[in-house]
């Protein structure tokens, strides 16, 4: 019986997805992470390994927008005002670190003995990291929201930024140089600030108003497809003007983060942007000229360990000088040692502008192919030195000590909300050891007389040196609500013994709460918001009885609706919003009083 030929990229499609299934489970299960796994599978399919796919440039050139939706997805997780403030981190420690780095890698590879041309393009192709894989790799690890996970993200932000010069560098450094003209350079750059802002204008004043019109068609496939259209749409504009795709997705995701949307938009992006980012790191394991890393071992060998050397010793080293703790420098450190995905275009647009041959560019992309490998491994080691360590009671700056914390309440988040809670329970002389993020608000407690440590509260080993082992009861206080459901998690499975009591951010999350079964939880502005309608009402003349009457309805309707939402979803109840309540007894029926508030008061 005849049959048709399979579709393009059928098989290599079905080798992909086994080599996928086989790899990932095993790496987690042994804790290296996806990210090895991933690598591990495009080595075994790859043209160095088994040959079964023999081209990692078209599968890149596909993956490679799992990196555009990834940062679009982290553009709406960060509103502008966030943004601003990390302005320090992303133009000070990140113009610092490409520099520096730069610099160092510059003079290293001239004592190998590249020429000065050779040596400034290899020197500061390597000094950019991966976006790719550090971002994944803090995901992964739920750290991206910690004060060192946003300072290493600031830092590849100016990074995925600082392509632009770099390119531009090359028809300098080229063997034909005196067709490029300062004039040129000029005017691509003049191009690139004004496509930056065209994206950020666009973005502001017209994305919101097209989601908002979209969402009236309640088509959730249309709201899928005007998503994917901006992430790529803004992505190919930044393309053009030579600069990272991934950059523009940022920004239009940032643009888009504080409209209402942004939730459901994540949610529908998120399948497509994890398939592609696998897909995107099984073509970096393709890329692996295992021929060239056996025969040039110690060429490779020696151009890892001075990238990921002077790399990680200088990150730390900055990122102290710029306020992070040991601790959190460390981490950074060990995240951004590789080289990356950049320097695969850097590296190719010098070898065909002339400036070096074909030889030396397979061994610059096998030295940034492997030292990506390396990365998650350096990760896995730094945390289990970490562990180590603190078990035998050595005092090292690798993770926070908390000396002999036995709190019977460990409070994590101390900002508004953490410290008043603290105050209510130190005022019983209960102990309580605190834990936040964030530097400066960890030494503004302090400055109090409070015991706050920094510390990230999805980590295991940071929250057993806080003692939550010994704690009776754990006060969720934070501000975020994924990094919340991250610390539930491990805390129902680590410490058990610990009563579970959380902020609400607001009522869906109050939601959300229920349904993981804590033992307590509040709305942050509910009682607030009580106390402020009962003054409300007592300036309206209302009598202190029926306000009291009033108020315990409101509770009630409050409960009942909750419950409600609970079966049937946030809009479940709406109708009890607006009733009045009915009066008790004798004053069912009676009119409000007309005395004046005064004569009443």
């Amino acid at each position: 019986m005849a049959t048709d030929a399979a579709p393009p990229f059928f098989f290599e499609s079905l080798t992909v997805l086994a080599a996928t299934v086989a790899s990932v489970p095993i790496a987690r299960k042994l804790g290296l992470g996806s990210v090895v796994g991933y690598l591990a599978a495009g080595l075994v399919i790859g043209p160095y390994g088994f040959d079964f796919i023999r081209s990692a440039v078209e599968i890149r050139s596909v993956a490679e927008l799992g990196v555009v939706l990834l940062l679009f997805v982290i553009g709406l997780e960060l509103e502008p005002a966030r943004l601003w403030r990390m302005k320090g981190d992303i133009f000070g420690l990140g113009t610092s670190q490409v520099l520096l780095c730069g610099v160092a890698l510059v003079a290293a590879a001239l004592l190998g003995g590249l020429s000065l041309e050779v040596a400034l393009i290899a020197g500061f192709g390597l000094a950019l990291s991966s976006t790719a894989f550090a971002l994944q790799i803090l995901q992964e690890r739920g750290q991206l929201t910690t004060s060192y996970g946003q300072r290493a993200f600031g830092i590849l932000l100016l990074q995925d930024m600082a392509i632009v010069p770099l390119l531009a560098m090359i028809p300098v450094l080229s063997p034909r140089g005196e067709e490029a003209r300062g004039a040129d350079i000029a005017l691509e750059l003049g191009i690139t600030v004004a496509a930056v802002a065209g994206v950020v204008l666009v973005g502001r004043y017209l994305l919101t108003p097209l989601f908002s019109l979209l969402a009236r068609a309640r088509a959730r496939e249309v709201m899928l497809a005007a998503a994917l259209l901006v992430a790529l749409g803004s992505g190919g504009i930044m393309h053009a003007v030579g600069l990272s795709m991934a950059l523009g997705a940022f920004l239009a995701g940032v643009m888009l983060s504080e409209s209402s949307f942004r939730h459901t938009l994540e949610a529908d992006i998120e399948p497509f942007r994890s398939l592609l980012m696998g897909l995107f790191f099984i073509s970096v394991g393709m890329s692996l000229d295992l021929p060239v890393v056996f025969a040039q071992w110690w060429v490779v060998l020696a151009g890892v360990a001075a990238t990921m050397v002077l790399k990680g010793v200088l990150i730390w080293g900055l990122s102290r000088l710029f306020g992070s703790s040991n601790s959190d420098a460390l981490r950074i450190a060990v995240t951004l040692p590789q080289g990356g995905e950049f320097a695969f275009v850097l590296f190719t647009a010098a070898a065909v502008a002339g400036i070096f041959g074909g030889d030396l560019l397979t061994l610059l992309i096998a030295v940034v192919v492997v030292s990506m490998l390396l990365t998650p491994v350096a990760c896995l080691a730094h945390d289990m030195l970490a562990r180590r360590l603190q078990r035998r009671g050595v005092v090292t700056g690798i993770i926070e000590t908390f000396g002999d914390a036995m709190p019977t309440v460990l409070v994590v988040g101390f900002g508004r909300f953490g410290m008043m809670v603290s105050q209510m329970l130190t005022s019983e002389g209960v102990e309580v050891i605190a834990l936040d993020n964030r530097p400066e608000r960890v030494a503004y407690a302090r400055k109090l007389g409070y015991r706050v440590y920094v510390g990230d509260a999805t980590r295991p080993d940071v929250l057993e040196a806080a003692g939550a082992g010994r704690a009776v009861l754990v006060a969720l206080c934070i501000e975020n609500d994924k990094v919340m459901g991250q610390a539930i998690e491990l805390i129902r499975a680590r410490f058990p013994q610990a009563k579970l009591f959380c902020r609400a951010t607001d009522r869906v999350h109050a939601l959300e709460l229920t349904r993981l079964g804590v033992d307590y939880h509040i709305r942050e502005t509910f009682e607030s918001s009580v106390h402020f309608g009962r003054a409300a009402l007592a300036q309206l003349g209302i009598p202190s009885d029926r306000i009291a009457e009033i108020e315990e309805d409101v509770r009630l309707r409050d409960r009942e609706r909750m419950e409600l939402q609970m079966q049937g979803g946030p809009m479940a109840g709406a109708d009890t919003l607006h009733r009045v309540t009915p009066r008790r007894g004798g004053d069912a029926g009676q009119a409000p009083s007309e005395t004046p508030p005064e004569e009443q008061r």
